[in-house]
């Protein structure tokens, strides 16, 4: 047998001590998986989901960029940052241009909110976006090491297929868990590579069929501001409790509780009074907000044509000519027509007085 009693101790990373680079892995254009070590050999405790903020030497003096922790503390001998350059990166082309094994930086962290450490929910929803993915794989990778009881729906949206960072290690992940379910997303596929998963942009019909139990689940979301009020409205349309999401865009991640964004969403509220006026039929129907145009316009003995009610075939789309209301279709209108004034009936709640042109 070995002894062990004459080891020392492994003490806990304190940010005092440099982080040295251990490997750098690239996960595709422009995007690589640096992992770096305590010189000291202490161990590193954090949160799954929080973040690091990393001293970078550039041309010209330093910069403090922040970046999400990809790696699990339930292995914590060493630490991964994921970090993908954009066209206008500084620190972050540094590093992808500089960074290798032996090189030292400086850190400052763990920090952050934005973590399922001490939440005691049994079934999870993780949804993100692009590189949004980092803090999503900490927790799921977290939740795999403990292997007990896993239950989670893995869902990530991204430009095309090649461009999905961690697909081979979470499908590798879910093939030896049953409890975790990867979901793909891409806006198109890769050109000559057929794609048979989930194509378009994320909405209400693709969480019932990727989570049809989403309603009994936590959710965590991550990405840029545009897709993460996309994924609010598609929860808070489908009733689900506003109480149990949780978020942090990729850009900006939360430190200290006071520094969280109000998350001031419109939501149809059942006991407002609202009303719809139709210009053509020269109608006035009184209703709630939680009422479709479609409907009132039934209700108030006029026919707009209709087919899924769901947002999606675009049958129902009228001209809105005056007034607000709260849309959240599934694909079934264009960018274009909607700056143009057209809504979808069967799936706009109109706010307050509204006016539609039939």
């Amino acid at each position: 047998m070995n002894d062990m009693s004459n080891k020392p101790m492994r003490g806990t990373w304190k940010d005092d001590e440099m982080l040295e680079c251990v490997s750098v892995i690239p996960e595709m254009p422009n995007v690589a998986s640096f992992t770096f070590r305590a010189p000291s050999g202490a161990l590193f405790d954090y949160q799954p989901g929080q973040f690091l903020t990393l001293e970078i030497p550039v041309p010209g003096g330093t910069v403090h960029r922040t970046y999400t922790i990809s790696s699990s503390p339930s292995r914590p001998r060493s630490i991964t940052i994921t970090a993908k350059a954009q066209s206008d990166s500084i620190g972050t082309r540094w590093m992808l241009d500089n960074l290798k094994p032996g090189v030292r930086l400086k850190a400052f962290g763990p920090a952050g909110l934005f973590t399922n450490a001490a939440s005691d929910a049994d079934k999870y929803l993780f949804i993100s976006a692009g590189s949004g993915i980092t803090p999503m794989m900490s927790m799921t990778t977290c939740l795999w090491d403990e292997g007990t009881d896993l239950d989670a729906v893995f869902i990530n949206c991204a430009r095309v297929p090649s461009e999905i960072i961690f697909r081979e290690r979470l499908e590798q992940m879910a093939s030896r868990a049953p409890g975790l379910e990867v979901k793909f997303v891409v806006e198109a596929p890769d050109p000559y590579a057929p794609w048979t998963g989930y194509q378009g942009m994320f909405n209400q019909l693709m969480l019932g069929l990727m989570a049809p139990d989403y309603l009994e689940r936590e959710v965590y979301c991550c990405g840029p501001e545009p897709f993460m009020q996309a994924v609010r409205d598609a929860l808070a349309g489908l009733g689900f409790d506003m109480d149990r999401y949780h978020q942090e865009s990729f850009g900006a991640p939360v430190e200290e509780e006071a520094d969280q964004p109000d998350l001031d969403d419109v939501v149809p509220d059942e006991e407002s009074t609202a009303e719809v006026y139709f210009a053509q039929s020269d109608v006035r129907h009184k209703c709630t907000e939680t009422d479709t145009v479609l409907a009132v316009a039934r209700a108030a003995g006029l026919n707009i044509p209709s087919g899924c009610t769901f947002g999606v075939c675009g049958t129902c789309k009228v001209k809105k000519t005056g007034g607000d209301v709260h849309m959240v279709h599934n694909g079934g209108i264009s960018e274009d027509d909607i700056e143009a004034g057209y809504v979808l009936a069967c799936c706009s709640h109109p706010m307050g007085k509204v006016s539609i042109e039939i």
